[in-house]
């Protein structure tokens, strides 16, 4: 590794903490030791005589040609006198005597000048001589060098992560495999003409294991791998991250062959001509430096470029090009069998219940990735260690799931007793209209006790399996369960209450996007109203296009709230004819807080339901 990426000793970092104390000491004597001088009158002369004459003086100090004092009532005085062994000199001594005054010589200190000028002066000389060894550091190539790639070299014993420790993408750990592989024997690949890709940019969601991946790849590649974040290329300095930049494609060519991990990409990789400071930006210009050497006229042989990001739509399109990123992979969100291996990873050192299952906790977490699966899985190794548990049992994982996902219990809050049957029968809403419509996921547990910051209580399905495209029925099912709470209110205490504002907001987005994105629409028909507006420094909104005429947006509203109100008005219906049912449920659901599954089960089982016609 190159000598110049060594960190600085411990001694000169002390060395440079001692002079910068020695620097504001000496400011701080500065500004404190003329105070004592500050408070003594200085006296003319000819005005020192007059006090003299008066009998206002009571004692002097003769140093020279100064005069020191103090007078009766004990302020102190100072004064120019006249040169030693001057007539006016002795006229001043046989006046104080004519006066009773007490005065003594002291002899002239040569010296009494240097005091004062080193403290104006050295801390001056400190700031310039630390500043001229700065600059020297800077432009000889030391370790406080500001072009100096901040790229860490990872070895393979320092990182204990290997492709064991990944699960839930193995089509992802198959394309990776192949650097290893290349790495490791390159006649293999080279006897047929192969060349390795010279960049690979690994594209997912936040938690997905992209980091992890690469992590995996240090510890399993034989040969070096540098590490570095995008946002350590940007520096305030104009230039410095260019420099970075061939710093660090220096040292890995030095070193080739070798991979290099740029974390976080987007960070540097931005598309240019979107800041205000064109092509003469800072982050542009490091951009440039990044497309040069990663495929510019001198090339990088045996160097592979494995970048990570979750915005790849904000990425320059000369970065994704072949040549540079010659290969894009996909790293998605685990499915159920992914999720179900990812949590056999996080729990292998945990001390599990013998009953514990996985494969349900698996089911639970649609949509979780890696990230937050290990969060559960270390959140109910908190609980069961809070409990004095020998083992991490099945409720501490689904009261860990309940936290990530609603946040923490407040068994604490005060709710009046009226406010408790309200929210009883809205969750109770939402479950029996969830039990009585066809294409919905069971669902596995009501509860009312409150959580976070706003939820107080929920209706929690268990999806059966992933899904990865959904009917019309099943949307309009799910408006249904939506409007089944607000339903249940109305249909029991007849007036309408602001618990179901936030199923309000789902339920118009679903019927949006069912009309203008997805074409279920009978009235409009097969058409794609919606319109992608990408901002990159925003993020992205799907909206109603301003493309179509005005009455073709009235009829989109018309539309959604046709839709709406047809939901809502079948899950009062199918509320009104299980009234029975709502009852029981709503009340042993206020009398318990919390009901599972099989407590729905067998409150149900000798209650006739009337399902949706």
């Amino acid at each position: 590794m190159d000598r110049r990426s060594i960190p600085p000793p411990r001694n000169l970092r002390s060395l440079t903490f001692i002079l910068v104390m020695v620097v504001v000491a000496l400011l701080l004597a500065q500004a404190f030791w003329p105070s004592s001088q500050q408070r003594a009158n200085e006296f003319s002369y000819s005005y020192l005589q007059d006090r003299i004459r008066a009998g206002e003086v009571q004692e002097v100090m003769i140093q020279g040609s100064r005069i020191e004092g103090a007078l009766a009532s004990g302020e102190r005085f100072v004064a120019q006198g006249p040169p030693e062994g001057s007539p006016l000199y002795v006229e001043l001594v046989r006046l104080m005597d004519e006066n009773g005054v007490r005065y003594r010589f002291q002899a002239a200190s040569g010296g009494a000048w240097l005091l004062p000028l080193l403290m104006y002066l050295l801390p001056v000389v400190l700031v310039i001589v630390f500043w001229m060894y700065m600059m020297r550091r800077m432009q000889g190539g030391g370790a406080f060098t500001f072009g100096q790639s901040r790229a860490k070299l990872v070895a393979k014993e320092f990182t204990k992560v290997t492709f064991k420790d990944v699960a839930g993408i193995d089509e992802v750990l198959e394309e990776v495999r192949e650097i290893v592989d290349y790495l490791r024997d390159p006649h293999r690949f080279s006897r047929l003409g192969a060349k390795i890709p010279k960049g690979i940019l690994l594209v997912g969601p936040p938690g997905t294991g992209k980091t992890l991946l690469a992590r995996a790849i240090a510890g399993e590649a034989g040969a070096p791998f540098f590490s570095i974040s995008g946002s350590d290329f940007v520096e305030m300095f104009v230039g410095v991250g260019a420099a970075r930049v061939r710093d660090m494609f220096q040292k890995a060519k030095a070193s080739a062959p070798c991979i290099v991990f740029i974390d976080e990409i987007d960070a540097v990789g931005r598309k240019r001509g979107a800041g205000l400071g064109g092509g003469h930006d800072e982050r542009e210009q490091t951009l440039n430096q990044l497309l040069a050497e990663m495929d510019g006229f001198e090339g990088n042989t045996g160097v592979i470029v494995l970048a990570a990001t979750n915005r790849p739509d904000v990425l320059d399109p000369a970065l994704l090009r072949p040549g540079r990123f010659d290969r894009k992979i996909a790293v998605p969100p685990p499915d159920l069998h992914g999720r179900e291996a990812i949590l056999r990873i996080h729990t292998r050192d945990k001390k599990l219940a013998p009953d514990m299952d996985l494969s349900l906790l698996a089911r639970r977490t649609p949509g979780f990735v890696g990230a937050d699966l290990e969060n559960v899985c270390n959140e109910a190794a908190l609980l069961a260690a809070r409990s004095n548990k020998d083992r991490i049992e099945l409720r501490d994982f689904e009261e860990a799931l309940d936290r990530v996902l609603t946040g923490l219990a407040r068994r604490g809050m005060y709710i009046k007793e009226e406010e408790r049957l309200r929210i009883a029968y809205h969750e109770t809403g939402h479950a029996l209209v969830s039990k009585l419509l066809p294409h919905t996921d069971p669902i596995h547990k009501v509860t009312i006790v409150p959580r976070g910051t706003g939820v107080l209580g929920f209706a929690l399905p268990l999806p059966t399996e992933d899904k990865y495209i959904i009917s019309k029925a099943e949307l309009l099912d799910r408006l249904t369960v939506l409007f089944g709470g607000r339903a249940a209110e109305e249909i029991v205490f007849g007036e309408q209450t602001t618990g179901a504002a936030e199923d309000f907001k789902q339920a118009t987005e679903i019927a949006t996007r069912m009309v203008v994105e997805y074409g279920m629409s009978e009235a409009l028909g097969p058409i794609s109203l919606g319109k992608e507006r990408t901002n990159i420094f925003l993020g992205e909104e799907i909206v109603k296009s301003d493309a179509h005429s005005e009455e073709l947006s009235a009829a989109v509203d018309r539309e959604i709230r046709s839709i709406l109100t047809q939901a809502y008005a079948k899950a009062r219906d199918l509320l009104a004819r299980n009234r029975a049912a709502l009852d029981r449920v709503a009340q042993e659901l206020l009398r318990r807080e919390v009901l599972g599954s099989d407590d729905l089960n067998a409150l149900l089982a000798d209650v006739a339901l009337e399902p949706a016609g």
